[in-house]
């Protein structure tokens, strides 16, 4: 068995060929507190490292068999989700708020001291109260987690999300904001975060924690101050 060197993490990663998910991969394989990073997706990855472990798996409705691959586990970055438009609103559900759950009750049972890093979303409404589904079914799979016992939940809420590198946006209101990035980060900088960045603090927080409550909400203002404190950034 693989025992971790005192102080280095095991991560688990879900949603690792998505923009997000794929930076979060490649900033925790070079993170030299992470032992272990286990990407859980459906599809591969195509890269090789001595650190990744790589698992596929196609139905996140049930994660039943994932139980002996989340044990002993330190932490999870949870990135998988759908883009509103692109998929039919009960499996945008489905997958926002089914899948997700269903991963961490597995997740729970396997490695109960693991903490929770999971990508929501600006808006994400507890309440339900919300017209819109994405910030209803967002903030549903929120509740749900914080109810779930983990030691530490760790809700990103990005704004708007700038790829980095070029990409086939999932809708048009990614393609026009896609085109006007440049002005937008100068006029509205509170509501753009980079994938890179979003990914290395969604990494970090769930490696090293936060020094703060035990489950915390991370909106967009917050992740760019937690940015600011790894490394300064002109670009």
């Amino acid at each position: 068995m693989n025992i971790p060197m005192a102080g280095q993490k095991r991560l688990v990663i879900v949603g690792a060929t998505g923009m997000v998910g794929g930076y979060a991969v490649r900033y925790a394989l070079k993170h030299p507190d992470v032992d272990r990073v286990t990407a859980i997706g459906r599809r591969n990855l195509g890269i090789s490292h001595p650190k990744l472990k790589e698992l596929l798996h196609r139905d996140f409705a049930d994660c039943s068999v994932l139980v002996d691959a989340l044990s002993d586990q330190d932490a999870a970055v949870f990135c998988l989700g759908a883009y509103t438009g692109v998929v039919p609103e009960a499996e945008l559900r489905r997958i926002t708020v089914d899948y997700t759950i269903e991963f961490a009750r597995v997740l729970r049972g396997s490695s109960p001291e693991a903490a929770f890093s999971f990508l929501s979303g600006s808006g994400a409404d507890p309440t339900g109260r919300s017209r819109m589904s994405f910030a209803r079914y967002k903030g549903e799979t929120e509740k749900a987690l914080l109810a779930m016992g983990f030691p530490c939940v760790y809700l990103f809420r990005p704004a708007y999300i700038y790829p980095v590198e070029p990409r086939k946006e999932p809708n048009l209101g990614y393609q026009v904001l896609g085109w006007i990035y440049p002005a937008f980060r100068l006029l509205f900088p509170s509501q753009v975060i980079r994938a890179d960045d979003l990914a290395r603090a969604m990494v970090n927080v769930a490696v090293q924690g936060t020094g703060e409550r035990r489950d915390i909400v991370l909106e967009n203002r917050d992740i760019q101050a937690m940015i600011k404190s790894f490394h300064p950034r002109t670009g």
